[in-house]
């Protein structure tokens, strides 16, 4: 080995990344508003698994939820509404060593991008997906979006919201291919940690609801819950997420769920009060896609590089002479 080589090893041993090797520019969430607190699990989680900023990625789409990768120092995709799923199963596909997040919101994900949604569950592919679920579209102020509460008054139904509002759990649990289901709540911290970190170490599509609190458009909407823990029923088994003592000291309603019972889990998905808060479902045993679909040889830089240029070469505009600047036309 090269002393180069040799250095280079070393640093990548002794290389420790402490939580603000991830944070990124000031959130521009209104105080209050959930995205932080799952921003911050975020954090702790890339922080608590050594994560290595330049490889690991997160994709989003269009919403208040979908600026989260403006703030974590690692690499992001911002792209289009409702365009997150298929943006980051392409990266997955091409960079399967990568760790690959989605962060959607009710609306890019259960309105403009639900057939996306929906395929994404059949991939099954490596990766964590984190719902923000506000029952609003905040970002462009207040029309309601397919979780809104039925009777919910706003720019876009004045008179009151007519329709019940979609389940992204029981949609999920309702897919063949589903393999990781599981919902958090932007107001216990600890079990919000737990849920992301469980989902991270699921090989497969892991898709996690959060229900957090919109503090400018429904600031009361989930107060009945944040004040009467009895109405939260805390989901734990040795397959899920474990309660310490101190949050059940809190949170005294409890179910012993085992996450391999898929009946159960529709079940306990189809009740909203008390509001289940853990893993529904996993199942290990499900193929994802990009395993299926593994290249025979890997896509090195320089494959890459001459990938694009291929691309870039059938726009071109040569010269009339065929000169292009002495360094010849590229094959």
């Amino acid at each position: 080995m090269t002393t180069s080589a040799t250095r280079c090893l070393l640093r990548t041993l002794d290389e420790n990344y402490a939580l603000e090797d991830y944070q990124s520019g000031v959130p521009r969430w209104c105080i209050g508003c959930g995205d932080n607190a799952i921003l911050a699990a975020v954090q702790r989680l890339c922080r608590d698994e050594q994560l290595p900023p330049e490889k690991t990625v997160f994709v989003s789409g269009i919403g208040c939820s979908s600026r989260f990768p403006h703030y974590m120092h690692t690499y992001g995709f911002h792209g289009l509404h409702g365009r997150a799923f298929p943006v980051a199963e392409g990266i997955k596909l091409k960079r399967p060593d990568l760790h690959v997040f989605v962060v959607t919101g009710d609306g890019d994900c259960c309105s403009i991008g639900t057939a996306h949604w929906i395929h994404a569950i059949r991939y099954n592919m490596n990766m964590t997906v984190l719902m923000h679920d506000n029952g609003i579209y905040g970002l462009t102020k207040n029309q309601a979006s397919p979780t809104s509460p039925q009777g919910l008054k706003s720019n876009t139904t004045p008179r009151g919201a007519h329709l019940e509002p979609i389940n992204p759990v029981s949609v999920n649990l309702g897919i063949r291919n589903v393999s990781f289901v599981a919902q958090a709540v932007d107001w216990i911290p600890e079990l919000l940690h737990d849920i992301i970190a469980a989902a991270y170490h699921h090989k497969g599509f892991s898709f996690v609801r959060v229900v957090q609190r919109c503090p400018e458009y429904l600031p009361d909407r989930y107060d009945p819950w944040v004040k009467n823990p009895d109405r939260m029923l805390l989901l734990s088994h040795a397959d899920g997420i474990q309660i310490s003592p101190e949050l059940s000291r809190v949170y005294r309603h409890q179910e012993k769920h085992d996450p391999a019972d898929r009946n159960r889990a529709r079940e306990i998905a189809s009740v909203s009060d008390p509001m289940p808060v853990g893993v529904l479902y996993r199942n290990r045993n499900m193929p994802c896609y990009e395993d299926l679909r593994e290249p025979d040889k890997p896509y090195t830089p320089s494959m890459v590089g001459a990938a694009l240029n291929r691309e870039f070469d059938k726009f071109t505009i040569w010269p009339e002479n065929g000169e292009d600047g002495g360094a010849g036309k590229r094959g």
